[in-house]
């Protein structure tokens, strides 16, 4: 199967004369969807994190949901996927580089809901 970029599927979506130089855009594309962000927040407080644990943990998340949402993550480069040859099968979602430059956007993000909160 052949990996797409975000370039690729922006294409896909905004047609071929897509803006690929618009900031806000490349963002959203990566992190955007209704859980990506929950998962990294709980991949960044305890990392490397299991998918056993994912599933604990944001227990609402369907199993084929939480799959997607992992791969879209690996294939953009945010997590990286280690499996372990045993039995019964191990695998670690860790942040890579990329990921760990979210952390503060994140940290800015909560801050933002707590004061969010506070005014509902």
């Amino acid at each position: 199967m052949k990996k797409d970029t975000i370039a690729q599927r922006q294409s896909l979506i905004l047609g071929k004369n897509a803006d690929f130089d618009n900031p806000m855009m490349n963002a959203l594309q990566a992190i955007g969807g209704k859980w990506k962000l929950l998962l990294l927040d709980s991949i960044r407080k305890e990392c490397p994190k299991r998918f056993g644990e994912l599933r604990k943990e944001l227990e609402y998340i369907t199993h084929s949901t939480l799959t997607a949402q992992l791969r879209e993550l690996e294939r953009d480069g945010i997590l990286v996927r280690e499996v372990f040859p045993e039995v019964p099968p191990r695998v670690e979602y860790k942040l890579t580089e990329l990921g760990k430059q979210l952390i503060p956007v994140m940290d800015a993000l909560c801050r933002w809901g707590e004061e969010y909160g506070k005014q509902l």
